[in-house]
């Protein structure tokens, strides 16, 4: 404890001008600072991805387009990227072997991006995820089909569009937390993913929490958490 609190008190960030790294979040939270890339220049992310690289753990930036991939491989090579999340990864040399289970469940194949921001984040975090996709209340025998994965699940994440049910259809069978993410897919009375988002804040089921519209890293990091304790990390 006497270490930790003398770590601490060591200036825990890098001024940039234009950001202030923050190096100590790992010590804080168990997983160092992520970038949020849309709003910063590719030379921003390129300096700021470099300076937590350098500290030899896990650097995660998120929404990052394909040009700022190439930015950054260019200066680091073991950089790697996930369309699908639009996700740029720099794993750490040595990664923590994958624990307990989380299950990132979506309704449908449009919800994909915001489930695998969710599902690349827990497993980054050292999570064993399992991923249950397009088993959305219009074929709910899909879902119901496949309860094997959820049953095993420490915590499920929940990633629904449209009007978001599943979070308070899965919210009610199962016997773990679940973290629902609404999604702004949908047509026009979707509102962006509002109406989903209101759905789940009004569930019935007990036991499920909500994360902001397309928040799937949110989500990632919540459930990673949960998991964590529930291993006795």
């Amino acid at each position: 404890m006497e270490q930790a609190v003398g770590k601490l008190r060591v200036l825990p960030y890098e001024n940039l001008e234009f950001a202030r790294v923050d190096h100590h979040r790992h010590l804080r939270r168990g997983f160092p600072e992520v970038v949020y890339c849309p709003g910063k220049t590719e030379d921003q992310i390129v300096a700021i991805v470099g300076k937590l690289a350098a500290s030899g753990g896990t650097v995660l930036a998120t929404r990052a387009e394909a040009s700022v991939y190439e930015a950054v491989k260019a200066v680091h090579p073991r950089a790697e990227y996930h369309s699908m999340p639009r996700a740029l990864v720099i794993r750490a040399e040595s990664e923590p072997e994958p624990t307990g289970n989380i299950a990132v469940v979506s309704a449908g194949t449009a919800d994909l991006p915001v489930a695998e921001e969710a599902a690349l984040t827990a497993e980054l975090i050292g999570g064993r995820v399992e991923r249950l996709y397009d088993v959305g209340v219009a074929g709910i025998h899909r879902l119901f089909d496949n309860w094997e994965v959820l049953s095993r699940a420490r915590v499920i994440v929940v990633v629904a569009g449209m009007e978001g049910a599943l979070a308070s259809v899965v919210g009610g069978l199962a016997t773990c937390p679940v973290i629902a993410v609404p999604t702004s897919v949908g047509y026009g009375a979707n509102f962006g993913g509002l109406a989903p988002l209101l759905t789940m804040l009004n569930s019935c089921a007990s036991g499920v929490a909500v994360v902001n519209i397309d928040n799937g890293y949110g989500a990632g990091h919540m459930a990673a958490l949960i998991n964590r304790v529930s291993e006795g990390v």
